[in-house]
């Protein structure tokens, strides 16, 4: 007869003692469980005990947290949290070096427990570290020559704990003072520092701006750019990343008129070409969280668009409408302009005309109206100019070979670049904020200061010649651009490493090569309409379905590295999970840093029996996307979260580092609990399966 639910089987241990084997009644209240334990061992005074986990976390047992002891659980009887932060309290201001040093580590360590935080919160532990900041390091300076690595470990130790705290959203980061603000920015800008202290520095620098708009400003003028450009020619890529992510924060928490500011002082200090150097182009790999920041940067750059893209332009405003004058000049190099009589006056109206509308203009008139629309506004007639000025063979080759081509068979330039320019904001979500998950940046914007007019001078190149290809004529003007941006994407999912790289790509993506791509994708959907795949299909799939169920039960045992998202800031902190081999058991725990390869079963400290999982929820559905905060209004969050149903109101949150793990996770744990699979993956493993099994590859059905 199985024991009851209530009941849990544990291993408690006490220094100096044999464990103890005990059961849990998990309605009894913890303090009751926790005098128990202290009379087995004779131990006075219950209330200053408390139950931690003895893995590495070291978590604190709480009412709130208890379900989560499972069977077979080893936990350690310890001082209480209260008891833990007032001990700490006293011995970090302890006059002894070596004693603070050790009490400064314990707090660090200790600091990652939400309940300890809390206690050592209530003692106003961060005020004392923050004094400790600002004042103690003066203190010890004169000792820092003679005992550098202690002084170096224990300001380390110190912002680790400060960093520690706060993240547990305790505290606001309103709190603190401008002595404390210079000190930090003071760790960053000094030229030789403790890697970990600058580390942990520039974490603090970056939660204090994404975090409050006063800390924005203040923190603002204690950095410059300047200041951070050293850090990024470095070898160390972890400051590297801490480098750009604060880059990053105060590009995004700058008010609109200081953004164009800004992204000319990034210019001046060649950042684009430091970070390809060092950074994109260094003989190392680039980790997903310099990716994501990279991929950040990407998108705040490109966000700088979005203002000339939502302007419209005025058709009166003569500044505006010498653009257009410039384009026709370029093209056409005008020498001369009729007298400025009546009769020439109607002459220059008609060759304005006639020209404009060899320009491509919809509006041959007063082609200023074609750039009323938003988007793309004004965005389009910057471009056109560019590639005007900077590509002037190639533009007025353009304009000139479509003016003299058929009315019905020319590419209209100007109407092109319009809705081009339109097509690649979309491209690149121009005027959208960055995911917290997506790692999605591209190596070859980093080759040029002018990446985004460079892409529409490749891409309406691109658009002209399939253009041709297609021997296109105006009806045919949004076949074209879907075209084009079918070619677009698929060289963008390459990841060419430069602009020339794309290009070339887009060179081997002809009319043709597009035509036999769709081609192979119809007849491959095709041949699940024959009837020999059908009566195939319904034959083999049970089995395929079974072979696709073993697949994703495979990788759920080698497991998944998973990365805890906070709002409140974005530093790597990791998870794994992974199901045992008999298929019975989630193993799962928390990782100080990314797993190169598979983490052992016995080094993750938590377990879940898959009998306890009562159901698996996505999307919306999930409970950490129910919470308030930024991630519940991320569409791309919401697509990756998958969260674990079990026991009365427990669950397992999900986040998946991307799509394709989203899919294998929800397949595989629908698959444990008997469900069918649904997701996109394993319709497509399906079908290749069946393409596997195909007649059509033995004969053919057509």
């Amino acid at each position: 007869m199985p024991p009851p639910a209530d009941i849990v089987k544990v291993a408690i241990e006490w220094p100096g003692a044999y464990p103890k084997l005990m059961e849990i009644d998990q309605k009894k209240p913890l303090s009751a469980i926790i005098k128990e334990v202290c009379d087995g061992w004779s131990l006075a005074n219950h209330e200053y005990f408390a139950l931690q986990h003895a893995d590495s976390s070291n978590f604190y047992i709480t009412e709130k947290n208890r379900n989560e002891i499972k069977n077979g659980t080893i936990l350690r009887l310890t001082t209480s949290p209260a008891q833990n932060a007032q001990q700490l309290h006293e011995r970090i201001q302890s006059s002894s070096m070596d004693a603070k040093l050790e009490a400064l580590k314990d707090l660090a360590s200790l600091s990652r427990d939400v309940t300890f935080a809390q206690e050592f919160i209530n003692l106003d532990g961060i005020s004392l570290l923050t004094q400790m900041v600002e004042s103690g390091t003066e203190r010890y300076q004169k000792l820092q020559k003679i005992m550098k690595p202690c002084f170096g470990d224990m300001l380390s130790f110190t912002l680790t704990a400060f960093v520690e705290l706060m993240d547990h959203g305790i505290v606001s980061w309103d709190t603190f003072s401008v002595a404390f603000i210079k000190k930090i920015a003071s760790f960053v800008n000094k030229s030789a520092i403790d890697v970990s202290i600058l580390q942990r520095s520039l974490a603090i620098l970056e939660s204090m701006v994404l975090n409050s708009h006063d800390l924005y400003q203040k923190v603002a003028q204690e950095i410059t750019i300047g200041q951070l450009i050293p850090h990024l020619q470095g070898t160390d890529q972890e400051i590297q990343t801490y480098t750009i992510a604060v880059i990053n924060a105060l590009f995004l928490k700058a008010p609109d008129e200081r953004r164009q500011e800004m992204a000319n002082i990034l210019a001046q200090k060649q950042l684009r070409s430091i970070i390809l150097t060092h950074v994109i182009r260094a003989q190392r790999a680039i980790n997903n969280e310099m990716a994501h920041q990279l991929y950040v940067l990407q998108v705040l750059t490109f966000n700088l668009l979005e203002d000339r893209m939502m302007t419209k332009m005025d058709p009166q405003d003569q500044a505006q409408r010498d653009i257009i004058f410039e384009l026709r000049r370029i093209a056409f190099d005008a020498e001369s302009e009729p007298n400025n009589s009546s009769g020439s006056m109607e002459k220059r109206k008609s060759m304005y005309t006639r020209d404009y509308k060899k320009l491509g203009f919809i509006n041959h008139v007063n082609p200023a109206m074609d750039f009323t629309q938003t988007p793309p506004g004004m965005l389009a007639l910057d471009n056109m100019l560019y590639f005007a000025k900077h590509h002037q063979d190639a533009y007025i080759r353009i304009v000139l070979e479509n003016s003299s081509r058929e009315d019905k068979h020319e590419c209209p330039f100007g109407r092109s670049s319009i809705e081009l320019t339109k097509m690649l904001c979309e491209i690149l979500k121009v005027g959208e904020l960055p995911s917290e998950t997506c790692n999605d940046f591209h190596p070859m914007f980093f080759t040029h200061d002018r990446s985004f007019e460079e892409f529409f001078c490749i891409c309406i190149q691109l658009l002209n010649k399939t253009w041709k290809e297609m021997r296109a004529t105006s009806e045919d003007f949004n076949k074209v651009m879907q075209v084009v941006k079918e070619q677009v994407m698929r060289a963008l999912t390459t990841k060419p490493s430069s602009l020339d790289q794309f290009k070339s790509k887009l060179q081997n993506l002809s009319y043709t090569e597009i035509l036999k791509i769709r081609q192979s994708e119809r007849m491959n959907q095709e041949d699940f309409q024959s009837r020999p795949i059908l009566e195939l299909k319904e034959k083999i799939q049970p089995e395929i379905l079974e072979l696709i169920k073993q697949q994703r039960l495979n990788r759920l045992v080698e497991g998944t590295c998973f990365r805890k998202l906070n709002c409140r800031r974005r530093q790597d902190k990791f998870w794994y999970c992974r199901l045992s081999p008999n298929h019975k058991v989630l193993h799962y725990g928390d990782l100080e840093e990314s797993p190169q390869g598979e983490v052992p079963h016995d080094s993750l400290q938590d377990k879940l029996p898959v009998a306890d999982i009562k159901a698996v929820v996505t999307g919306k559905d999930c409970p950490h996307m129910k919470e308030k905060g930024a991630l519940k209004q991320n569409k791309e969050v919401l697509e990756l979260a998958f969260s674990i149903l079990y026991d009365s109101n427990c669950q397992l949150n999900f986040i998946a580092p991307d799509k394709h793990e989203y899919c294998i996770w929800t397949d595989g744990l629908n698959a444990l609990l008997g469900k069918d699979m649904m997701s996109d993956l394993t319709q497509n493993d399906t079908i290749i399966h069946l393409l596997i099994y195909s007649p059509s590859r033995h004969f053919s059905i057509y």
